[in-house]
């Protein structure tokens, strides 16, 4: 194989792993999430490397702040 395969071959798995988290993020939101904390969590045990926890949180959603009011679910600013 020439270099010049190996490198096709690299972009195309890249666009494709691209494209099906895409997918996975608009048709599977909750899926997406827990995979990405899946991931997150190993990277950020006590004892890792500082690299290695900085990718972990990247790779960590934002936390979703619990609705302890039970209102109406718009915790925002009030509107105007």
């Amino acid at each position: 194989m020439t270099a010049g395969l190996v490198l096709q071959y690299v972009v195309v798995a890249l666009a494709v792993l691209l494209s099906a988290w895409v997918v996975l993020k608009k048709q599977a939101p909750n899926a997406a999430r827990r995979l990405r904390i899946a991931l997150a969590l190993p990277l950020m045990r006590d004892g890792r490397p500082a690299w290695m926890r900085a990718v972990g949180r990247r790779i960590a959603p934002v936390p979703i702040a619990a609705n302890t009011c039970g209102g109406c679910d718009s915790c925002g600013p009030a509107q105007r």
